[in-house]
């Protein structure tokens, strides 16, 4: 049982054919560029989404003052 459960892990089936292996600079690009280029690109939606709108900058954010 074994022999045939490995005999089909090792065989490929008819008429699949391996494409080409992709160069270093392609791995790189769509390994690391393109998910950190999104991650970045999310990042900055959100931030620009929910950050605070106040034209005066931090002055007026202070919950309390003490005089």
């Amino acid at each position: 049982m074994n022999l045939q459960i490995l005999n089909l892990a090792i065989n490929q089936e008819d008429g699949s054919m391996p494409g080409e292996g992709l160069t270093a600079l392609e791995t790189f690009t769509y390994f690391f560029l393109a998910p950190a280029g999104l991650f970045i690109g999310i990042s900055l939606i959100v931030y620009l989404a929910v950050r605070p709108r106040n034209a005066n900058g931090s002055a007026g954010r202070a919950i309390t003052k003490i005089n």
